[in-house]
């Protein structure tokens, strides 16, 4: 049986008592195993952080930034590699795994022009002879918490900047897919960067509390469910650690009587099925306005959904794959039994779905339900599967209220031809991230990535200047050059700079 190790000081390590199954989804057999770490290991990799930051923390952000570049180069040189491993643990087919280790990637090449970022503010003369700088200058030792959905890209989205702005990172990636983070880990240091800079530790809830209470760890970026992320934002805010928690979401398309329906199709069947619905940013409630509207996108859709093939990871044709294990299967498929005994209609049913030579994978067909309410449960939690959700409003009015009521507000998306309803739709929703005939409206690198109310916990959001903002503390310095000569002032009355 292969095991993932750990990667700890630059080597690789097996050290803990416990062990979880690590499984192909598309058998559903067991393909490694990877060992669940404790304290004790944790404490080994801070040591190694420690002794590695400090150093890299003096080296110039220009050739920190040179690191990156390699780095970036050699994630690109083993892209397949790198995507075949990844749609093996987690079952997305290997475009949309490709496309994971890309978005990677971009906040890796922001992160390669780190310089300019960290050129902090001067002003001369803000006093008699005084001059004035701000500096921005890294954590120390810092870590991540990442989900199963994005193994590459989640991953990179933290460590890339944390690590360019002079950190040592300790990344503990899901136990349900560690291989892609630990070669991560590895091509890391084969880039120049040095030993304990960027580390992986593997485990469950121990070791996250682990890393929540460790000292000398001062700052954590996790991403996961709401549940867990407010969790882990009180725990670490606790400990007086600086935390981001992004949890978890219920993204709505809202559709206008004017849409472009063929468009609208297209982006719904691939944001709402494409990986298997398991993103945070997938759209799994489409909400029409008004019901003739309704009824010829139900109309539409049926078919669409209908064209659509679920295979197993490898297969280039397929739309999506397997989902991560058989827990989450069964898990997305009460969802979908709950929201019928709850009064949805159902019209398109994707439970109970097999592959032939591949029956015990961990596959879901896509599954529609209409006429859903808010007051449904099956609306209001994310079911995180291959599961669309029609929510009829009557009017614009209604539309914007359903998702700036919901508890996420992660993203939404408006599909129109008007303007100004587009205008007004994005000044006003309450959510954090907005698409205008955008399905998934996740940020370029060099914006950010946040949403609001529970999918979100803390003040500031994922990479770009955000990014920088949260992996450094600002030093500002008040500067004088007194000439030699005193003149005159009142040592003990507090400067006005007048």
């Amino acid at each position: 049986m292969t095991i993932v190790s750990h990667f700890v000081g630059g080597t690789h390590s097996s050290e803990g008592s416990r062990q979880s199954n690590v499984f192909d989804p598309n058998t559903g057999q067991i393909a490694r195993q990877v060992p669940l770490g404790d304290a004790a290991l944790l404490d080994k990799a801070v040591a190694a952080a420690l002794a590695a930051q400090s150093g890299w923390a003096r080296t110039n952000p220009q050739r920190r930034a040179r690191v990156m570049f390699r780095f970036k180069e050699l994630v690109e040189a083993h892209m397949e590699e790198l995507a075949l491993l990844l749609s093996s643990e987690h079952g997305k087919v290997v475009a949309d795994a490709r496309g994971d280790v890309q978005r990677g990637l971009d906040v890796i090449e922001y992160a390669c022009g780190i310089p300019q970022a960290l050129k902090g503010e001067y002003t001369e003369g803000a006093g008699p002879g005084i001059d004035v700088y701000s500096m921005r200058q890294p954590l120390g030792v810092v870590a991540g918490i990442t989900p199963f959905n994005f193994p590459a890209m989640i991953p990179m989205w933290m460590f890339g900047i944390a690590i360019a702005v002079g950190n040592a990172f300790i990344l503990k990636p899901s136990e349900r897919d560690p291989s892609v983070p630990l070669r991560l880990a590895e091509l890391m240091l084969e880039a120049g960067a040095p030993e304990g800079i960027l580390q992986v530790v593997h485990g469950d809830k121990e070791m996250v509390d682990a890393i929540l209470d460790h000292p000398a760890i001062a700052a954590v970026s996790f991403v996961g469910s709401s549940d867990i992320a407010h969790y882990v934002y009180n725990r670490g805010v606790a400990a007086g650690k600086r935390v981001q928690a992004m949890g978890g979401a219920k993204n709505h398309g809202i559709v206008m009587p004017d849409a472009d329906l063929d468009q609208v199709i297209h982006d719904l069947c691939g944001a709402a099925f494409g990986s298997a619905g398991e993103r945070c940013m997938a759209l799994p409630v489409v909400v029409p306005v008004g019901e003739d509207t309704a009824d010829r996108l139900r109309e539409r859709l049926i078919p669409a959904i209908a064209a659509l093939k679920v295979g197993i990871s490898t297969d280039a044709d397929a739309h999506y794959g397997p989902v991560v294990n058989a827990a989450h299967k069964a898990r997305i498929e009460a969802w979908v039994q709950t929201a019928i005994d709850e009064g949805a209609e159902l019209v398109v049913d994707g439970r109970g779905f097999t592959l032939q030579g591949h029956e015990q994978g961990f596959f879901v067909g896509p599954t529609l339900l209409d006429r859903v309410t808010p007051e449904m449960s099956s609306y209001r939690e994310e079911i995180f599967g291959p599961v669309l959700q029609i929510v009829r409003a009557p009017d614009f009015e209604t539309a914007l209220r359903l998702p700036s009521d919901h508890q996420y507000g992660n993203g939404v998306a408006i599909f129109t031809r008007n303007g100004h309803a587009a205008r007004e739709f994005a000044a006003r929703v309450n959510v954090g991230m907005v698409g205008v005939n955008v399905p998934i409206p996740v940020p370029v690198s060099y914006h950010s990535f946040g949403g609001w109310k529970r999918s979100a916990f803390g003040d500031t959001n994922q990479y770009g200047m955000d990014g920088v903002r949260f992996w450094t503390k600002v030093k500002t310095v008040t500067q004088r050059w007194p000439d030699g000569t005193p003149d005159g002032s009142n040592a003990f009355v507090i400067p006005t700079m007048a």
